[in-house]
């Protein structure tokens, strides 16, 4: 693995995104977050990231002049305006942020771009922002730019978690790229994976939910400051949870007594493990504010995929110029 590949990570949120590109063997030069306590979560995990503070933290002030020449540019620009839990209104939403995106990729001109999003992007409504995004990409000196529908499943996350990822890679590298394929062995079932979790307080009845929570999870969603909490989703995916012996109309702070007799809640760190984190990343913030920075972040191991298969080519290219 090289380790002197750098990247910056535009709206890192929690980390999510942020760890599998470090995974695959980036160093990050720079996280630009808006939010402050997930600003806190990554500095309180990872001390020597660069997170960005002050006016920069907002990516429409951030100048990212001062990092060209790095490899990678990396994240996962808001969702709602691609998302068909909102209104869909793309280009007309004020939190569009593709374009300060594609302005951060002019100014520092990388290897490579790697960016994510909902699966509402792929929608018909969006056929000619997706085009117009390929061209402009494409004056940039991206011969490669396109985008993949990627199933968490796919790549061992416990989860049914649709994201779409958009690559564009400089035309150096982009006859050694390939979309990595997951499908490898599958995923733990919601019981499996998150046994251990339930029974920490030695509750009774935990071989019992284990047996019963024999499937993935549904999609985890992670709301917003406007709307939404501590729950797991609207009223179907609370139903698709009960069906796993999940009670998701919120969330606990602890896991069930040794005599807790009902449908257990999931903790943040259950959440979290489902999402793909490991147990020893941290979020700060009580039970809300972490539960929302988990909910809206980008399994690690989906990412680390992605950004492995971008390392392969831009090192594959070198090693052949060496060659």
């Amino acid at each position: 693995m090289q380790g002197n590949l750098t990247s910056i990570e535009l709206c890192a949120g929690a980390g999510g995104q942020a760890i599998g590109v470090e995974r695959a063997g980036f160093g990050h030069e720079a996280l630009v977050e808006v939010d402050d306590w997930c600003r806190q979560t990554l500095r309180l995990n990872r001390p020597a990231w660069n997170v960005i503070e002050g006016e920069g933290a907002d990516l429409t002030r951030f100048d990212a002049r001062a990092f060209a020449g790095v490899d990678l540019v990396a994240g996962g620009v808001p969702c709602p305006p691609f998302s068909k839990a909102g209104k869909q209104l793309g280009a007309a939403d004020e939190r569009d942020l593709f374009p300060q995106a594609l302005r951060v990729i002019d100014e520092t001109r990388p290897k490579a771009v790697m960016l994510e999003n909902v699966r509402g992007f792929m929608d018909a409504l969006f056929h000619d922002y997706r085009g117009q995004l390929k061209s402009q990409l494409r004056k940039m000196g991206y011969t490669f730019a396109d985008w993949h529908l990627m199933n968490a499943s796919d790549f061992g996350v416990s989860q049914l978690r649709p994201r779409v990822v958009i690559v564009a890679i400089r035309e150096a590298y982009a006859d050694r790229f390939e979309w990595p394929k997951g499908g490898g062995a599958q995923p733990a079932t919601v019981g499996a994976l998150l046994h251990d979790l339930m029974a920490a307080r030695g509750w009774r009845g935990a071989d019992a939910w284990r047996a019963q929570a024999d499937e993935i999870a549904p999609t985890i969603v992670g709301g917003s400051k406007k709307h939404g909490g501590p729950d797991l989703g609207p009223t179907r995916a609370r139903r698709a949870w009960e069906t796993l012996g999940v009670n998701g109309k919120s969330l606990a702070e602890e896991a069930p007594e040794a005599d807790f007799d009902g449908m257990p809640r999931l903790t943040v760190r259950m959440v979290a493990r489902l999402q793909g984190f490991p147990d020893d990343w941290q979020f700060a913030g009580r039970k809300t504010a972490a539960y929302r920075q988990v909910g809206n972040a980008f399994p690690p191991p989906v990412a680390h995929a992605v950004a492995d298969s971008i390392r392969t080519a831009i090192t594959a290219r070198r090693l052949y110029a060496v060659a």
